[in-house]
C-alpha cells in the first residue's frame, strides 16, 4: 500500500478509553502496537504513522460530527449492541459514539480508501453517512465518501479463540494471539481454543468454533494441511487436539521472523520516539488543515 498510496496509519488510543485502561496499560499498549506496525513493514518515511492522541484535531472533528449524529442510528450499530450486552456495567458515551470517532479518524485526512476488516463494515458505512450529511447540510463537496480497501474479493475477519467473534484483546487476553508472543504462550492459548464434540455424520456443517479454527488454519498453514484436516472432519475421523497442535506450530513459524523484529525494534526507544514525533508532525499538517476548513464551512470564523 505505502508504495502506491499516500497512507495514514494510526494507533487508536482514544478508542481504547472505552474499556478504562490504567495509565500503565495504555502507554504499554500504544508502544506494543507502534512496535508491531514497524516490525510488520510500515515505513514511517513512506507513510504517516502516528498516535491518535497526538492529533488533538481528531477530538474536535469528533465533536463536530457528534452534533449531527443521532441516537437512533448509533444505538442500532451491531458492535454497540454486542458490547452493551457483554459489558452492561460499562455502557459509556464513548462506546455509543465509537462510529463518529472512527469517522473522524478517516475523514480528517479525506481518505478515499480504508483498509478495514469485515467487522468494521458497518462503521465504514456510517462514516460515509456522516460525510454525506456534512456535505449536504453545508452544501459543500468537502468530505469524500470512503470505501473499503482490500487485496482480495472479500473483507478479512480473523476469528478469535473463544469460539465466536473476531480476534482482539478487547475480547479478552485468551482470545487473541499477539505477533510478538512467545511459542509457549501461543501453544497454551491454541490448545485451549473452543471447539465442539466433533462431527457425528460425514460432511456435516462445521460449528462456528470449528469453522474459526479452520479459518485460522487457512491463514497460516499450507493448502495440503488444510485439505488433510478438512478430509478428517468430513469423514468423522478428526481429532481436534491434532488440529490444534498443527495450528499452534504453524502460527509459531508464521510469527517467528516478526517476533525477532519486534524484540529488536522494541529495544530502540530513541527510534520509537523519533517515529512518533515525525508521525505527529505529518498527521498535524494534514489534519489541522481539514479541521480549519471544516470550521470555516460550519461558520466558526475569527473577528
Amino acid at each position: 500500500m505505502q508504495e502506491e498510496f499516500n497512507c495514514f496509519f494510526f494507533i487508536a488510543d482514544y478508542h481504547s478509553l472505552t474499556t478504562h485502561p490504567t495509565p500503565q496499560d495504555l502507554h504499554g499498549n500504544v508502544k506494543r502496537v507502534l512496535v508491531e506496525y514497524l516490525a510488520t513493514g510500515i515505513d514511517p518515511e513512506k507513510s504517516t504513522l502516528y498516535i491518535q492522541s497526538d492529533l488533538p484535531e481528531t477530538a474536535e472533528l469528533y465533536l463536530l460530527l457528534n452534533m449531527n449524529a443521532y441516537m437512533g442510528e448509533l444505538e442500532r450499530v451491531t458492535t454497540f449492541k454486542e458490547k452493551s450486552r457483554k459489558q452492561p456495567e460499562n455502557v459509556n458515551a464513548g462506546l455509543l459514539t465509537y462510529p463518529s470517532l472512527m469517522a473522524a479518524d478517516i475523514i480528517i485526512h479525506k481518505a478515499h480508501k480504508v483498509p478495514v476488516g469485515k467487522d468494521q463494515e458497518q462503521h465504514l458505512e456510517m462514516t460515509r453517512t456522516f460525510a454525506r450529511r456534512f456535505n449536504r447540510m453545508y452544501e459543500q463537496e468537502f468530505f469524500p465518501e470512503p470505501t473499503a480497501f482490500n487485496f482480495g474479493d472479500n473483507l478479512i475477519k480473523i476469528p478469535g479463540l473463544d469460539g465466536s467473534g473476531k480476534m482482539g484483546k478487547s475480547e479478552g487476553e485468551g482470545n487473541a494471539i499477539f505477533l510478538g508472543e512467545d511459542p509457549k504462550s501461543i501453544r497454551k492459548k491454541i490448545m485451549r481454543a473452543v471447539s465442539d464434540a466433533g462431527p457425528t455424520e460425514p460432511n456435516s456443517p462445521k460449528s462456528e468454533p470449528v469453522e474459526n479454527l479452520f479459518s485460522l488454519l487457512k491463514v497460516v498453514s499450507t493448502e495440503e494441511v488444510v485439505a488433510f484436516f478438512d478430509e478428517q472432519y468430513n469423514s468423522c475421523k478428526i481429532r481436534y487436539g491434532d488440529l490444534k497442535k498443527q495450528l499452534a506450530e504453524d502460527v509459531i513459524n508464521f510469527t517467528a521472523p516478526l517476533r525477532e523484529r519486534i524484540l529488536e525494534v522494541s529495544a530502540d526507544e530513541k527510534y520509537l520516539s523519533k517515529v512518533a514525533k515525525m508521525g505527529a508532525e505529518k498527521a498535524h499538517e494534514s489534519g489541522a488543515k481539514t479541521v480549519k476548513e471544516a470550521r470555516e464551512i460550519i461558520g466558526f470564523r475569527s473577528f
